[in-house]
């Protein structure tokens, strides 16, 4: 029977409080509506390079698991990993829990009366009288009660307060998912920027060789007297420069690596061997949500609209926080100063009170809350604002980015294929001593060093793939429910 009263006078006080809510609205402003996202013209289906077309797929919902679509059965359980062990990600999930466990303590504690129980032995040395022979007197209490207290809502300065609260909860929530698709996003470039280190390393490495075989060629000429000092040394420069370009792309490599291991929680010795660039196929379709659909997919937004709520919340809160509360109190208990006067019907004690309170004077607190709680709500509106306009301005930088990805590849291969086929062509004449060894030597270097570019373009095209699948969010994330509604839910 108690439970049900305690529970009872719960929703009461809820209902109560929902008559007189204040504070702004708490929707987020009217967002933008462009009609498209970049500046110029956006075409669906992009330059066909490397013989693989793509095509972006206006108004298709982004992916969860969008890594899939790479086809590469090592990235997948890299991500995996990564979303399993990363630090980083259990660090955001810690911050949800510990957030949730605030807003079930914080309404525990207002929507529901406080019931304590006490129990108190003492020994005292009071003053006796003058005429009495004993100047003082010693004697002991015995104590011991239950009492409970409730302070109704009738503002909803509490609701709001716990709303708010609640809200901050839905925040770090979305906050978790977005720290979840960095990392996988951050997983899948940091692979692909591996795989490409990796083969620019070994051409770089041909081409520094072609470079030396081509310097000692000359030397030996010079030797023979076939060639001039100056030939010797300017190949003997080009040598060196060549060579001088490995070192820093082997450091770049073991950063990459390192930054790899660290984010599937790993330590940078057991970082993972990088991948064959050629596994990692390009997503052949590119889903481009249209804007006002974006606003519901991705999590920074969603955060900066939770945000405004709660902002909103701790506007009404402090508003309400000027009107008076009423505060009812109740207990019971026994006391005696022996034993037998405790454990008797004489000891029985008990109080029920009520008590009013209307905020009077504090000094300006109370209008400094206000003021504080308004400044906030308008720092979030302009957050939300710029939180829309960043998201739009990244997928239209993704889009543009990934349509100049396209001729750029196209272009490189074109490069390559000439540069491969003018390498076999010098080599074939070389063959039949049309021409000197070196300028075999000099065809393979050119070809070598157009097969770099090649790989580079490939690999962008790979990652600003990754960041546009990224920038799309994800439709398919669990749905938060409303703060009011899991304040709702975590009632005891």
């Amino acid at each position: 029977m108690m439970k049900i009263r305690i529970v009872s006078l719960a929703v009461l006080s809820a209902a109560l409080s929902g008559c007189a809510m204040f504070g702004p609205d708490r929707a987020p402003p009217p967002a933008p509506q462009p009609a498209h996202y970049t500046a110029g013209t956006q075409s669906a289906l992009l330059t066909v390079a490397d013989s693989e077309e793509q095509e972006f797929v206006s108004g298709a919902q982004g992916e969860a698991a969008w890594w899939r679509a790479y086809d590469s059965d090592v990235l997948n359980d890299l991500v995996a990993e990564g979303l399993q062990n990363s630090p980083s990600l259990a660090t955001a999930q810690h911050a949800l829990d510990a957030a949730r466990q605030q807003l079930q303590g914080q309404i525990g504690s207002t929507l529901l009366p406080s019931v304590d129980a006490n129990f108190g032995v003492s020994r005292q040395n009071g003053l006796g009288l003058p005429v009495l022979q004993k100047p003082t007197l010693q004697y002991d209490i015995f104590e011991a009660g239950i009492g409970a207290s409730y302070t109704f809502d009738f503002f909803g300065a509490a609701y709001m307060s716990d709303r708010a609260l609640a809200g901050q909860v839905q925040q770090q929530a979305w906050h978790l998912d977005a720290t979840r698709r960095a990392l996988a996003a951050n997983i899948v470039k940091a692979t692909i920027s591996a795989a490409s280190l990796q083969d620019q390393v070994a051409t770089v490495a041909q081409m520094a060789d072609l470079a030396e075989r081509q310097y000692r060629q000359v030397a030996a000429r010079h030797q023979a007297g076939s060639a001039s000092r100056d030939e010797m040394l300017s190949a003997e420069q080009r040598a060196a420069d060549t060579a001088a370009l490995l070192p820093p792309l082997k450091a770049q490599l073991l950063s990459i690596r390192h930054a790899q291991a660290v984010l599937l929680g790993r330590t940078p010795d057991q970082a993972p061997e990088p991948v064959a660039l050629d596994t990692l196929h390009l997503p052949a379709r590119v889903p481009v949500s249209v804007p006002s659909e974006l606003l519901h997919h991705r999590p920074d937004i969603l955060a900066a609209e939770a945000a405004v709520q709660v902002a909103a919340d701790r506007v009404g809160a402090a508003i309400a926080a000027k009107y008076p509360s009423l505060t009812l109190s109740a207990s019971y208990g026994h006391g005696g100063f022996d034993w037998s006067t405790f454990a008797s019907p004489a000891g029985a004690i008990w109080n029920v009170g009520g008590a009013v309170t209307q905020p009077l004077f504090h000094g300006g607190a109370l209008d400094a809350r206000k003021r504080e709680a308004d400044a906030g709500y308008d720092g979030a509106l302009s957050n939300y604002r710029q939180t829309v306009l960043s998201a739009f301005e990244t997928v239209a930088d993704d889009l543009s980015t990934l349509e100049q990805d396209a001729g750029a590849l196209a272009q490189a291969q074109r490069a390559d294929h000439a540069a491969q086929e003018e390498s076999e062509d010098v080599d074939r004449r070389y063959k039949l001593g049309a021409v000197p060894y070196s300028a075999a030597l000099a065809a393979g270097q050119l070809h070598q060093a157009a097969h770099v570019q090649y790989i580079r373009a490939r690999a962008a095209r790979l990652t600003d793939t990754a960041a546009l699948f990224d920038a799309m969010g994800d439709p398919e994330a669990a749905p938060r429910p409303a703060a009011d509604e899991m304040s709702v839910q975590l009632l005891p």
